[in-house]
């Protein structure tokens, strides 16, 4: 066979190989399309989704609504959930204020963040450098940070990069954390490999975030200082920190065993005033921002096995005293709102 002849069939065979991806491509997205169209698997509520306390998450129950947000009452999470028109991947939320960050398929996908108010309008929205991977609020609304992956697809990727930026409820951005001053052990440092993530605001002048050396594979608590734009590190093996509503705490997720794409986290509590960390009973790995349902107790989503695309959050006693519980089925990034 010459080349000429050669490449004419490679050229038909990819040709017929592109048209049947096109094909199964059209057909599974009519099947996906369909199966969003269907009545919703979960019990849904008529209510208002932004009233009394509540628990916001992304509605991951199968049927119309699936990847919306939506609500449950704070004394009943098992049961029905008021469900939005708002599609978000994550989500943060306050009494009048949610930060939601999406992915927007088409053939070039893009990727943005934008602030809602509770009637569903966009008050702030912006671009994101790629795939959404964490984003919170100040309590007062007043600020939000967002986390975005520039290339890879998670934290277990080797080589991922993000870039996190904080901004004001105005419009305002802060910058890239990675123009702030670094103080590893309280020197100065620049390393060129360093990402951060999982910002967790304090008040509205402090936060606490991981930083991420990637060639070391070190990660990093760090506090923010924002009038300063200063990140001090307080301890090593953190990553994606919750302070707890009564700010003594942070819980985060801990590597125990692998590393990079076979790493295995572990939900941990950090006490600030005594430096002590405790490990909490739960034997699967967590790849989520733990939020804090009140000081005793985390919340955390996690995949259900078996059943691709489903999620379920759970709860688990911040001082490792109780095995963890199912909470809410079919649901992933809760946030607890309070109503002021």
């Amino acid at each position: 066979m010459n080349a000429r002849i050669k490449w004419a069939v490679i050229a038909a065979t990819s040709v017929v190989a592109l048209g049947a991806a096109t094909v199964f491509g059209a057909v599974a997205w009519a099947g996906h399309d369909s199966r969003l169209q269907a009545p919703s698997t979960a019990e849904t509520s008529t209510r208002n989704w932004a009233d009394g306390d509540r628990i916001v998450f992304r509605n991951t129950a199968d049927g119309q609504g699936y990847g919306h947000v939506a609500s449950v009452p704070l004394t009943d999470p098992a049961g029905a959930r008021a469900i939005t028109d708002t599609v978000c991947d994550r989500l943060d939320a306050t009494d009048d204020t949610m930060s939601c960050l999406r992915s927007v398929r088409g053939i070039i996908p893009s990727y943005t963040g934008a602030l809602y108010t509770d009637e569903g309008t966009v008050t702030q929205q912006w671009p994101l450098s790629g795939i959404p991977s964490r984003t919170r609020l100040s309590a007062d609304g007043s600020l939000v940070a967002s986390t975005s992956f520039v290339t890879g697809h998670s934290y277990a990727t080797v080589g991922f990069s993000t870039e996190t930026i904080i901004r004001t409820a105005q419009g305002e951005s802060l910058g890239s954390l990675e123009e702030w001053s670094l103080l590893i052990d309280g020197v100065p440092a620049a390393p060129l490999d360093r990402n951060y993530w999982g910002v967790t605001f304090v008040d509205d002048t402090s936060f606490y975030a991981t930083v991420g050396l990637t060639t070391s594979g070190t990660t990093y608590l760090v506090r923010g200082d924002i009038p300063a734009r200063t990140l001090t590190t307080l301890a090593e093996t953190v990553e994606c920190p919750s302070v707890s509503p009564d700010a003594t705490r942070v819980a985060f997720k801990r590597v125990t065993a692998g590393a990079g794409p076979t790493a295995h986290w572990t939900p941990a509590v950090y006490d600030l005033a005594t430096g002590r960390v405790t490990t909490l009973p739960e034997p699967r790995s967590i790849d989520d921002q733990i939020e804090w349902l009140d000081d005793g107790t985390l919340l955390y989503g996690m995949p259900r096995e078996g059943a691709p695309g489903a999620t379920d959050v759970w709860s688990l006693a911040s001082d490792g005293s109780r095995e963890p519980e199912l909470l809410i089925e079919n649901a992933w990034s809760p946030s607890v709102v309070r109503e002021k």
